[in-house]
């Protein structure tokens, strides 16, 4: 999501930091007491060190702490079972001869029960990725080991519910604040009143017994935390559903042999224990038998014709019955989450679908569930529910058979109604995938189970912001003796734009045909980027634009509206109508089968928000195609350098390009809003991969409707590549040899579905051919979540994020488990911690984040933004509080020594002499105090100073769902520069990249940062954001000369997340920095 909040405005408001809304504080709902019984201790880290081959001191600031500190070696994780040996895990068994074979297949796990391979209907192919298992399961934990605490379960008939949230599946109405809170983000209409949801799964009868037991945060199970009416903070508990009614003893699941096999698998006498799922889930959905017919329209006439005459009543019941009744399909539920879902079979009471999912998790639950629903035009209906306790894939042990589907009430939904499914829980100390970082070995194939593979022999240039001018950051030396080189990112896109002989095509959230790319050269600083396309275009080139079509704004018969986004994109399609340049407007839309509201809540909701540029480029005596791809849209307000002024560039570079949502009214002498971002030019076979992606969705976004469908021929303007001999093809698209030092392998990960590309399979049974995941009416590619999962799962020493929003992982919240924020990264994030603090082994993890989302802070859904953040950060750190007290490690370190929150901002000094007249309102303080946040849009992450990944997507659930907005990213690392390769910290091209960034953020360089997993490092990087911050608030204006600030909330030694002591609200603008709930859930601001 791009400017205003969510991609919607501030609103009119009159605002002063006295007038926030009011402020919830979140219910307090702490842990339990962490485990106090001692811990097995794991080998410490080998104390071998290495040399470190350069130094930056800082500039004429004397630094302590230079010595060099001993870096551990690459380690595997300590186990007590057998070496690691891979083995492909065996399919499990069918009753048919043909035995599908399980895929590696990275699926998302968070609310949307879409993102899931499977197989197709009649037979499995093999899968192209190997996954390896080290060892089989663990065995479940011996008495000596302290388990969860267990629940028991009552007769059938109890009241507890526990809604399962998806993409599709909100609970919440999309409700208005009251007249004086008017919002930040447009009206919806007709959506105001409607229930943008599914029903809730029922939930099994239960009664929460409290048994004794400890909380662990690693592998080792955890007790979550009781309260006398049974709930697990704050949520109710949903128990396991039995067979029936009465005590029936859990038996062992027999293999399912083709017959009709009643499994009980669960008993109203037995406990239910909270456990930690962490690893994949192996996951097959066979098929159902004997479903009811839920189709309430069907019965209704059945029971109409049943008055009719006998022979005219049995024809047309008849006829009926073959024609109408249930459209089955199962989704797949973990500790509320959606994290598997089947494709919809049509009218079908004995469906078989043959799914298989391999899905990772990172989540703590008593029972796993597959909810069988029917499709419906207005949404779904439960049907019944499967449940499996955790505790019995804790084992290890493979689950499968034919169990009962049971009601709400626990009793069988139908005499005979069954679903077939198989489970495997894998541990992620099992997986060796993960073992060793990135890129190593010969035989690294990247990322599995996604769109895209893994590319070699290319070309990667990273940059920072949209322009870094000579000498404004420091010279930085790389391992190979080269220097790094920082790219000036716009001025290579006009370059290459400028240069193209055959295409430019450009994917845009906003597209403004008056930006500006060069404004430090006399020569080329007038040439606007429409008037450089309309010249392209003129010379024979291909100019395609594919924008955004913001459904606010409008032009007909003469109304023009600019829309509330301010995207310009009904100004960009005026200018170039008469010219040869072509621009497609490509509004978001559903699925025609989607539920209408569904159709209603995707086209005013959700956004294209790919950010590329695709050129060809000379290559000797032919022509190659690179591609730009990253958090930077040409339009205006992108615009900025490492300096990132306020004030002093508003008459010359930023003449024509003020821009800074937080206003509303007059803004004369306020501060600009600074741009930093990241993005990146690919040169290599994996550009070819971002053009498939504007081809697909040029192809559809073209695609005639209504009175265009009767023209007998139609031209979609794309060049065919494959017909141009000049234009080299993938396989000759390579520009560096795999032998060469500077080599990069990159990979294209995407955020999108079937409704916005054409080229996706129609029949959902081959999405696994694609490695595709199901949706209930519509194919999804996640391999952005699925690729920010594996390299977090692979990081060994750090991880460095800087993203425009940070939600996710809402299953483990304290509060609001049910929002439906559900991504994985935030939970990855902090086990991987949990797992190095119990190998006593150091790893740090930077997040940089926005000091607000951009736009109103005091608006309603900015402070919800800000309060789902506040949640994720509460639950991350206390996480990692419990896991330094299991290692017995609570008085040497503390939360903050691992994890870190930072913002960006600046001051500047006035260069005209005098005082500023008093103020109250925004504007009036900004002024004065002479200070405003920089605000953060990049969307990337760095882990190991080995791998990068940079793109359009934000790290919350819009942007990683897949089907809600279209997101388009890349991971790249150099094979010479890997650990596995250099055995010690590499220092190629992502090394010097990071340095870079910190270089722009702390004003200097110095050896220290060198080591950024060492607690020397975390802690001497916190100190310098802590007194920029103060330097930010004080009551003296002075000039700042470095950006990098601590983010303004207090962490105390327990992981508990409070306002700054004395800053509860935003400088000058006001609202509250951890937000406010004000009891609305919206899939607007996750």
């Amino acid at each position: 999501m791009d400017n205003n909040n969510n991609h919607y405005p501030p609103p009119h408001y009159h605002h002063y930091p006295g007038c926030n809304y009011p402020h919830v504080p979140p219910q307090s709902n702490p842990y339990p007491p962490p485990n106090t019984v001692p811990q097995p201790i794991y080998p410490p880290p080998p104390s071998q060190g290495y040399t470190l081959e350069s130094y930056f001191p800082p500039p004429s600031v004397s630094q302590p702490g230079l010595s060099i500190y001993p870096y551990p070696a690459p380690t595997l994780p300590p186990t007590s079972r057998a070496d690691y040996h891979g083995y492909t895990a065996p399919p499990p068994s069918l009753a048919s001869s043909t035995q599908p074979t399980l895929h590696t297949l990275g699926s998302s796990p968070y609310g949307s029960p879409h993102n899931f391979n499977h197989h197709p209907f009649e037979s499995f192919e093999a899968p192209n990725v190997q996954q390896e298992y080290a060892a089989p399961p663990p065995p479940f934990p011996s008495a000596a080991q302290p388990l969860l605490q267990t629940f028991g379960i009552s007769h059938y008939g109890s009241s507890h519910h526990c809604p399962v949230n998806s993409h599709l599946s909100y609970q919440e109405s999309l409700s208005s604040v009251s007249d004086s809170s008017p919002h930040s983000y447009p009206p919806i209409d007709g959506l105001s009143t409607l229930s943008l949801s599914e029903p809730s799964v029922p939930a099994s009868p239960a009664h929460v017994s409290m048994l004794g037991g400890k909380y662990h945060s690693g592998p080792l199970p955890r007790i979550d935390k009781l309260d006398g009416s049974g709930t697990i903070y704050s949520h109710p508990n949903n128990s396991f559903s039995g067979f029936q009614a009465g005590n029936v003893a859990m038996q062992t699941v027999a293999p399912y042999s083709g017959s009709m096999q009643l499994v009980p698998v669960s008993s109203s006498g037995t406990s239910l224990k909270v456990l930690l799922l962490h690893g994949n889930l192996d996951i097959l959905v066979k098929e159902a038998r004997n479903l009811p017919n839920m189709d309430m329209f069907h019965k209704t006439m059945e029971d109409a014709f049943k008055r009719l005459p006998g022979s005219l009543s049995s024809k047309i019941e008849g006829q009926i019955a073959r024609q109408i009744t249930s459209d089955p399909y199962v989704s797949t539920t973990l500790a509320g989450a959606t994290i598997a879902r089947t494709y919809v079979i049509s009218n079908d009471e004995n469906p078989r679908w043959m799914q298989s999912f391999v899905v990772p998790v990172a989540h703590y639950a008593a029972e796993l569930k597959f909810v069988v629903k029917d499709n419906d035009v207005v949404g779904s209906q439960i049907i019944g529910t499967v449940s499996i306790p955790v505790e019995k894939l804790y084992r290890g042990e493979k689950v499968e058979g034919t169990f009962p589907i049971l009601n709400s009430s626990g009793k069988p939904c139908k005499a005979g109604a069954s679903l077939n499914v198989s489970v495997q829980y894998n541990p992620i100390e099992l997986l060796r995938m993960y073992h060793h970082g990135i890129g190593a070995g010969p035989i690294y194939e990247g990322v599995p189970g996604t769109y895209f593979p893994l590319r070699k022999g290319g070309r990667v240039t990273l940059y920072q912001d949209a322009h870094v001018p000579d000498g404004s950051l420091p010279n930085l030396k790389l391992g190979n003796g080269n220097w790094y080189v920082h790219g000036k990112c716009w001025r290579d896109i006009f370059d290459a734009i400028g240069k193209a002989r055959r295409l430019i095509y450009i994917t845009g959230w906003s597209v403004w045909h008056k930006v500006q790319l060069v404004r430090d050269d006399s020569s080329v600083s007038n040439c606007t980027l429409g008037e450089l396309l309309k010249t392209k275009s003129q010379e024979g080139v291909r100019v395609l634009l594919l924008v955004w079509d913001d459904p606010t704004s409008r032009s007909i018969l003469g109304y023009r509206s600019d829309g509330v986004m301010e995207t310009h994109d009904e100004e960009t399609r005026r200018f170039f109508k008469h010219s040869s340049v072509r621009v497609l407007l490509c509004p978001r839309v559903a699925g025609k089968r989607h539920s209408w509201v569904k159709q209603r809540e995707v086209g005013t909701i959700y956004t294209h928000h790919q950010k590329t540029v695709i050129v060809d480029v000379d290559a000797g005596y032919n022509r190659r195609i690179v591609s730009f791809l990253g958090g930077l849209d040409l339009c205006d307000g992108r615009y900025d350098t490492p300096r990132h002024s306020l004030f002093r560039t508003l008459q010359t570079l930023h003449a024509d390009d003020y821009h800074n949502p937080t206003y509303v009214g007059d803004t004369a002498g306020c501060p600009r809003e600074p741009w930093h971002d990241m993005h990146c030019k690919i040169d290599g076979p994996a550009a070819y991969d971002i053009l498939t992606n504007f081809e697909e969705r040029w192809l559809k976004a073209s695609k005639p409707h209504g009175i265009k469908k009767l023209k007998s021929s139609y031209d979609d303007s794309l060049l065919r590549i494959d017909r141009m001999p000049e234009i080299l093809s993938l396989s000759e698209a390579h520009s560096v040899n795999d032998d060469e030092p500077d080599g990069w392998h990159v990979q294209v990960f995407r955020s999108i579905d079937s409704n916005s590309v054409k080229g996706f399979p129609k029949d959902p049974k081959d999405a696994t051919k694609q490695n595709l995941v199901c949706g209930k009416n519509v194919l999804i590619d996640t391999s952005i979540h699925i690729a920010y999962v594996k390299a977090i799962r692979a990081a060994q020493h750090f991880i460095y994020i800087e993203n425009q929003y940070f939600i996710g992982s809402s299953f483990n919240w304290n509060q609001n488990k049910d929002l439906g924020a559900n991504n994985l990264i935030p939970m990855e994030i902090v086990l991987k911690i949990a797992e190095k603090i119990r190998a006593h082994e150091r790893f740090a993890a930077y997040i940089l984040i926005p000091m607000w989302p951009e736009g109103n802070p005091t608006g309603a859904a900015t402070q919800r933004i800000l309060n789902w953040q506040h949640k994720t950060m509460q639950m991350m750190y206390e996480t990692i509080y419990k896991a330094l007290v299991e290692a017995g490690l609570e008085n040497e370190y503390s939360p903050q020594d691992y994890l870190n929150f930072f913002c960006l901002g600046n001051r500047e000094a006035s260069d005209i002499p005098g005082n500023q007249p008093p103020a109250s309102n925004p504007q009036g303080l900004s002024r004065k105090n002479r200070r405003f946040m920089i605000y953060i849009h990049s969307k990337g992450m760095i882990v190991d100073d080995e791998f990068v990944l940079i793109g359009s997507a934000n790290i919350n659930e819009r942007s990683m769902e897949g089907s809600r907005d279209t997101e388009i990213a890349m991971g790249a690392y150099q094979p010479f520069h890997t650990w596995g390769r250099r055995s010690s910290s590499p220092q190629g091209e992502v090394y010097g990249y990071r340095m870079s960034l910190w270089a722009e953020h702390l004003g200097f360089l110095e050896e220290t940062f060198t080591r950024p997993e060492s607690v020397e490092c975390v802690r001497r990087v916190r100190s310098l954001a802590e007194a920029n911050w103060k330097q930010y608030v004080s009551p003296e204006v002075t000039e700042m000369s470095a950006h990098l600030l601590k983010y303004p909330v207090d962490v105390d030694q327990t992981g508990k997340v409070r306002p700054l002591p004395g800053c509860e609200t935003f400088p000058d603008v006001g609202g509250n920095i951890i937000g406010s709930f004000l009891a609305i859930q919206e899939n607007l601001t996750i």
